[in-house]
């Protein structure tokens, strides 16, 4: 038997442009001689469809697309993961459920069970787990068909009390197939693989596995679709941030044990990179707009954002918008067309002087004879985020945010000013990661700008600023950060790995109070286990510090 894996990118609702991918790769398939293709896991809707799902609409259009879909499956099978309506009174009203579709009819339903509640996963919110399991025959063979999580149950700390597999194994299967759904972070690669592999060994399977690709708002999908052997060998892995459709013999997986050569493993920055440019692009197309505009400081914050954007988009689509005050370097703005000129992307230069000094001077009655300080910092950073919005509103820009993630942890930047914006570009990337990754764009030639790389970091918002006035230098506040938010380690674990006491009670209290600006970001690409927005979910009113 042939079996393709089908790793497509899917739009959420998007049910005519959904069904005509999948009936396109059900021809290719069957025209490279399968007899079964596998797609992912609520293919026909895209993943994940959130509250879409509480409309009756939505799965009435779930259930037409599938039996659209059938009608192609003529001399060759497929699975296809859809909601379908659960018809017992008691329990949630759905099941994430795929459908085996062979000889134009839908010949077997398998359901999911175990149900991912934590992180950006809130299935059980929708679905309701199975309890029946049964495995399907076709073509000589039992296929023992799960659904992601379903496979996940198999580590160290189980979350859940029961594994589908351990009913399926009953029957005796000839292979296991398992669509999934399976959100990016620089992490997750490897772990998919000892998980799955660990799954095969268990059971003495072969395993098929298909993940979808592309980015649905801030949650990005690599790929990465894998086949093993029963003795947990990978022999196959296919393309990372791209569609890709592979045929396999499961004769050969079965009978051929040479251990499949594992090709180089992106480092995480590699991973980071072609992620966030995938999290742009899809975006846009699936937003349905083409045009992104930026501040462009000169910073190295701003200048990785425009060229992430620029090969994303493609640099004639880039605005930056360069918005000098009278605290701004003459070699910031230089670093700042320098990098227009390298990208080759549109570029305007808007000062704010006037703006400032008339702000200035309508708030002297109010401010009285107080000095400088933070208020007036901040209505620059405002004045720069009414610049870059009325661009957005003329022109039909859409405006990309330009915060790190360390900047969004401890709160450092101003509300509707540089934290504004449609899509968090790098509010998934910390500061020094940032910098690995201008190092990276630059592999081949130099596109940021050297001195945008090595100078200090500043806001330039008050005379000789730097960001180290303020915070912690980078590499040891992104070290705490990284123990806190990704780790989960409060400060008495940290300070036992030898950072300063002080130190780490002053950043995790910064951490604390700056929840109520990140409810306010626009949604972020998560890269990390742990970024901010729907998968990390805090009180703003708490007392407790960890």
């Amino acid at each position: 038997m042939k079996i393709a894996l089908a790793q497509l990118n899917y739009h959420i609702g998007n049910f005519e442009a959904n069904t005509k991918t999948i009936i396109d790769h059900i021809s290719l398939a069957k025209a490279r001689g399968a007899d079964l293709v596998v797609f992912a896991e609520l293919a026909i809707c895209g993943y994940p469809p959130r509250d879409y799902l509480e409309f009756e609409d939505f799965i009435n259009r779930c259930e037409l697309a599938a039996l659209e879909i059938a009608q192609h499956c003529i001399e060759i099978a497929c699975i296809i993961g859809l909601p379908i309506k659960n018809d017992v009174l008691q329990g949630k009203d759905l099941f994430n459920a795929a459908y085996f579709i062979a000889d134009g009819e839908i010949k077997a339903i398998t359901k999911k069970a175990l149900l991912p509640t934590y992180d950006v996963f809130d299935e059980y919110r929708y679905f309701e787990p199975a309890t029946a399991f049964k495995c399907i025959d076709f073509k000589g063979k039992r296929i023992a068909l799960t659904i992601c999580e379903d496979l996940w149950n198999i580590n160290d700390n189980p979350l859940y009390v029961s594994n589908p597999m351990d009913e399926l194994i009953k029957e005796s299967p000839d292979v296991m197939i398992n669509i999934a759904a399976s959100p990016f972070s620089y992490t997750h690669d490897e772990e998919r693989i000892k998980v799955l592999s660990g799954n095969a060994t268990k059971y003495q399977l072969p395993l098929f596995y298909v993940n979808q690709v592309g980015a649905q708002t801030e949650i990005i999908f690599d790929g990465g679709s894998l086949v093993f052997d029963a003795d947990g060998s990978m022999k196959a892995e296919m393309k990372y941030f791209e569609e890709d459709l592979q045929v396999f013999d499961l004769d050969e997986i079965v009978n051929v044990r040479n251990k499949y050569p594992q090709p180089d493993r992106l480092t995480d920055i590699e991973q980071i990179h072609d992620a966030l440019v995938l999290g742009i692009k899809d975006y846009f197309a699936k937003s349905g707009f083409t045009k992104a505009v930026l501040g462009l400081s000169g910073g190295i914050d701003s200048a990785v954002v425009c060229a992430l954007a620029a090969k994303a988009l493609g640099a004639e689509h880039v605005m930056a918008v360069l918005m000098p005050s009278k605290f701004s370097s003459d070699h910031s703005v230089q670093d700042a067309l320098d990098l227009v000129r390298n990208l080759g992307c549109m570029h305007e230069i808007i000062p704010i002087k006037d703006v400032t000094d008339a702000f200035d001077t309508i708030m002297a009655p109010a401010f009285k004879d107080l000095p400088f300080n933070l208020a007036e910092e901040n209505i620059q950073a405002r004045i720069r985020g009414i610049i870059n919005m009325a661009m957005s509103n003329k022109f039909g820009y859409i405006l990309l945010n330009t915060s790190n993630k360390s900047e969004c942890a401890v709160g450092y930047g101003t509300l509707y000013g540089d934290m504004c914006g449609a899509l968090g570009v790098i509010g998934d990337v910390y500061k020094t990661q940032v910098f690995a990754l201008a190092k990276f764009i630059n592999k081949a030639q130099e596109i940021i700008p050297l001195n945008t790389i090595v100078k200090p970091p500043s806001a330039e918002l008050r005379p000789d600023q730097k960001d180290s006035d303020s915070l912690p230098e980078y590499d040891i506040l992104d070290q705490i950060l990284y123990q806190h938010i990704e780790k989960k380690q409060g400060s008495k674990a940290i300070i036992e790995q030898g950072f300063d006491e002080a130190l780490v009670h002053r950043i995790l209290k910064m951490v604390n109070i700056a929840e109520f600006k990140r409810y306010q970001t626009p949604p972020i690409l998560r890269v990390s286990p742990k970024a901010f927005g729907m998968g990390r979910r805090m009180p703003i009113v708490g007392k407790y510090t960890a």
